[in-house]
């Protein structure tokens, strides 16, 4: 190769070597790029949705082949749950919803807490179907539900992706989901997945594309249900928190409108169709508790009804007194109470359970069959709720003791109150969980309503007990703790091969929590995060003590005869991600705790 030839190549060899060096510098980040990438990442998957994801791999590592379909939705749900909450938070595009200040969006715990709590006891029935200790009727009514709960909380995310778009005009169809290609997929690969499964519980045809429109209702449902929560009680809920109540409320009423749809179609048509029948045969305990709580969350509506009706014929309106006016409606309120309470729901339980007699009978003939215990458990807890509400009333109107230690207080009692019962009685608890869900529920319309004259008298006495959490609006926390403590115990009637999963509320809300906000208060120097108030030291206290108790608890349900097949390994993992979720979260945790502990325990 001659000279000149040599220095044009030798130059052509440099020039292209630089410009590949440029190049590589481009598209390989400096340090500095390498830095922010790194903390936009730990910004996007922050503590919350950490824990939240180990959760979901934890059920997902535990599923058996049967149940693939059901962890496949799961996935679909989460990973739509994480794009829409980081989309969301990101953008502030769903500004118009006010919701509970200083929580997060919440949108992926709560997408995920119901659906994933549907599979573990999935995974608990499909143990005992191996050894034929439950029927097939009942595994495939549960999977339909868990199929209801997802899709319903699936729906609420597409509608979230379509509101995300425009603040100002929340219309379904304003903007085409299309237009977002992993949305679009997710969509696809979700409802091809539920339906091959409902395809393989309820076969071809009628029955079928039954259960996909039951499906579709509930999806539909749940979006209006949530739209209304946020729009109703403004500032009152996060997301994820209106996510859940919207969900649990549609999936348990559903269930209850199915219930007596299939009554009436059974009185009209004598089918043998499972679906027809609504496969379950129900205890008088859970259709007693059900019409309480259907009739009094519906009883407002059916007030303000018939005080429009009063108002307009019998002019209450118009009357010249304030006085007379109130009194007049409170009259009303009483009387329509005492009507839906005493003769509709009763008359709703005895079509739907055929009763031999009154309900109300039979509840005080359950009561009075085993006297002694039951009637003694009754005063106990009497002389319990008396004596602290009393003392914590005074303690919190002259006392400078911390509003979140007082509530502890409470948790603490409560512990009191449900553990023996659970252990010694759990029917009973059942019921006078439901008892005290509807006398909660009673109080809480008369205090919004502010009905005479107890309506000042309940709102000035709650307010007492009320934390940033709870609004003027509406006041939840007791709500909540009845409903962390009452759920896990519920849920575990029937089949239950795990013995601490009853206890799931109990121990997370009543000794966990308890234990960490106090050692956190008075010990805690290390915390979790700059802007948090949850301490490392609190977080070590509620896992520990809650390992602690179940340690104690072991040889107690040993002598009650309960089937003890709880591995320690799986209890430390659930214990750990419980106290870890309870530490990082800003939902409110009595909602949410127990439902996740209760899961980890059912696998």
């Amino acid at each position: 190769m001659s000279k000149p030839n040599y220095a044009r190549a030798k130059r052509k060899t440099q020039s292209l070597c630089l410009s590949l060096s440029l190049t590589i510098r481009e598209l390989v980040p400096s340090n500095f790029q390498r830095r922010s990438m790194a903390s936009m990442a730990l910004s996007l998957i922050n503590g919350e949705r950490a824990v939240v994801l180990l959760f979901i791999s934890r059920v997902l590592f535990s599923v058996p082949p049967s149940l693939y379909s059901e962890a496949f939705a799961l996935s679909v749900l989460a990973l739509a749950g994480l794009y829409i909450e980081m989309s969301v938070e990101t953008l502030n595009s769903l500004g118009n919803f006010k919701t509970r200040v200083g929580a997060s969006s919440g949108i992926l715990l709560g997408a995920v807490t119901l659906p994933t709590v549907m599979v573990s006891r999935l995974i608990q029935l499909s143990r005992a179907l191996l050894k034929n200790e439950v029927g097939v009727e009942e595994f495939r009514h549960l999977k339909v539900q868990c199929w209801l709960a997802s899709a319903s909380c699936f729906g609420i995310l597409m509608a979230m992706v379509l509101w995300r778009s425009d603040n100002n005009k929340r219309s379904f169809f304003s903007r085409r989901i299309g237009d977002d290609k992993f949305i679009l997929s997710c969509i696809i690969l979700y409802t091809v997945a539920c339906c091959l499964s409902l395809s393989a519980v309820s076969g071809c045809g009628l029955n079928a594309a039954l259960m996909l429109f039951w499906v579709l209702c509930h999806g539909l449902g749940t979006i209006k249900l949530f739209e209304h929560i946020l729009l109703r009680f403004p500032a009152c809920a996060s997301f994820g928190e209106a996510l859940l109540v919207a969900t649990g409320l549609v999936l348990y009423f559903g269930d209850i409108v199915a219930l007596t749809i299939a009554k009436i179609y059974g009185y009209i048509i004598s089918s043998e169709l499972v679906y027809v029948r609504y496969g379950l045969e129900r205890s008088e305990i859970s259709v007693i508790i059900q019409g309480l709580l259907l009739g009094l969350l519906l009883f407002p509506s059916l007030y303000k009804y018939i005080l429009q009706m009063a108002e307009c014929f019998l002019s209450l309106a118009y009357s010249e007194g304030r006085t007379c006016n109130e009194i007049g409606r409170a009259l009303i309120f009483y009387t329509s109470l005492a009507i839906t309470m005493v003769i509709m729901i009763p008359s709703w339980m005895q079509f739907v359970q055929n009763f031999h007699m009154n309900p109300l009978l039979w509840v005080f003939i359950f009561v009075i069959s085993e006297p002694i215990k039951r009637l003694s458990l009754c005063i106990y807890w009497v002389g319990v709720i008396c004596a602290s509400v009393l003392r914590f009333y005074n303690i919190s109107k002259n006392s400078t003791v911390e509003r979140i230690l007082l509530r502890k207080y409470y948790h603490l009692m409560a512990v009191s109150m449900f553990l023996p019962a659970l252990i010694l009685q759990p029917k009973f608890l059942d019921l006078a969980f439901g008892a005290a869900l509807a006398v909660f529920l009673a109080l809480e319309i008369i205090r919004v309503w502010r009905i005479w004259p107890l309506g000042q008298v309940v709102h000035q006495f709650m307010s007492a007990f009320t934390d940033h959490r709870d609004s003027e609006l509406l006041i939840v926390s007791h709500f909540s703790l009845l409903l962390g403590c009452a759920l896990p115990i519920w849920m575990s009637s029937g089949f239950n091969d795990r013995p601490f999963a009853p206890f799931a509320g109990i121990l997370s809300l009543g000794i966990g929590d308890t234990m960490a906000s106090m050692v956190g208060y008075k010990y805690g120097v290390l915390r979790w995060s700059k802007t948090g108030k949850k301490t490392i030291e609190g977080t070590a206290a509620g896992i520990t003590s809650v390992l602690a108790t179940c340690s104690v608890l072991l040889p107690l349900l040993a002598s009650t005869g309960y089937l003890l097949s709880q591995h320690w390994l799986s209890l430390l993992l659930a214990v750990t991600l419980t106290g870890l979720l309870e530490a990082y979260t800003a939902q409110l945790d009595n909602a949410f705790i127990p439902l996740i502990f209760y899961s980890l325990l059912c696998l």
